[in-house]
């Protein structure tokens, strides 16, 4: 049986929970991959008002979508980022400037977030979880070991009661290995799991896109981490190295047809989506493919739509007998 295709909401924030809602259903998604901001998702009273979580399941229901996980990568990035005044863009007004209280509600709005997906029904959150040592990216002036092992710790000292919340609620945290992350590639993502002892509340939203421009074979990162792939982004990126652009884009805006990279919609970058569909059938991967939608060079409805088509086209089950299994000699 072929794996349901969701939408994330993150990127259609502008529009209303019921009028995404309403263009989903009519472009043919089964469900939703609901972002905790704009109106989708107000962890606070999903997590503490019954009323207000019947509201969204009845608008889920009317439209005939599922939500199988929830978003909540700006409260995430909040909690493990070093302050600047970008994360302010992230919280409320009442902690914008102030970092310690920024990350205080950061903390307490993830926990809230993991309250909020049982309460939606759901077994999911992806997210992101900031990482302390980002800026240490090109190693000058020297970095030493310590001041690595040291970023990982203080991740680990402020995700360990965020994750003891996951498990009190029965809810994975699904990290998206992403640049700015204190796991962005295949090394890092195995070094954090190290650090976290292996906990099974902690695993990964696998999404393509940020491992292609880095010069992964996304698929391996799948095989490596078969007993962790929590949830599953399907999202386009195409390098478009010229001789003239870097890898690390320049300070150029996504969308900028100079950079060295974009995100592009799905089918049109360079991801090879068959492995991936591959590599999630021989780890019985069952959960959404959810089309994360980003590609400044396109209308995004038109987008949305062909990248419905284009998961659909791919989509295969894993085959239900082996082809070779009546060829054996008596």
């Amino acid at each position: 049986m072929s794996k349901p295709v969701t939408l994330f909401t993150g990127q259609w924030a502008d529009l209303s929970f019921e009028e995404i809602s309403k263009k989903a259903k009519a472009w043919g998604y089964d469900g939703l991959e609901i972002a905790c901001w704009g109106d989708h998702m107000e962890v606070v009273k999903a997590a503490k008002d019954p009323s207000y979580v019947q509201k969204k399941k009845q608008i889920l229901k009317k439209y005939k979508l599922q939500c199988w996980a929830l978003g909540a990568h700006l409260a995430g990035q909040c909690v493990g980022d070093t302050y600047d005044e970008r994360l302010d863009a992230f919280a409320p007004d009442k902690v914008k400037g102030k970092p310690a209280k920024l990350r205080e509600w950061a903390i307490e709005e993830m926990k809230l977030t993991a309250r909020a997906a049982k309460n939606m029904g759901c077994t999911v959150v992806n997210g992101f979880m900031g990482s302390p040592i980002w800026k240490f990216l090109y190693s000058f002036p020297p970095t030493t070991e310590d001041m690595i092992e040291a970023g990982f710790q203080k991740i680990y000292k402020l995700w360990t009661p965020i994750l003891d919340a996951f498990d009190a609620s029965g809810v994975k945290f699904a990290l998206e290995v992403h640049p700015t992350e204190i796991a962005f590639d295949l090394y890092t993502a195995k070094r954090l799991l190290q650090k976290f002892n292996h906990r099974p509340a902690l695993g990964f939203n696998f999404d393509p896109s940020h491992l292609v421009w880095q010069g992964l074979e996304p698929h391996l990162f799948i095989r490596e981490f078969a007993d962790r792939i929590y949830h599953v982004h399907m999202k386009d990126a195409a390098v478009t190295l010229d001789g003239r652009a870097g890898i690390l884009g320049s300070h150029l805006p996504f969308g900028d047809l100079r950079r060295g990279w974009n995100f592009r919609s799905l089918g049109h970058g360079d991801v090879n989506f068959e492995e991936i569909i591959r590599e999630l059938n021989s780890i019985n991967y069952q959960g959404p493919l959810s089309v994360e939608w980003e590609d400044n060079g396109m209308d995004r409805e038109f987008g949305a739509q062909e990248s419905l088509e284009f998961v659909r086209s791919i989509n295969f089950s894993p085959a239900a007998v082996a082809f070779d299994k009546d060829m054996k000699g008596k």
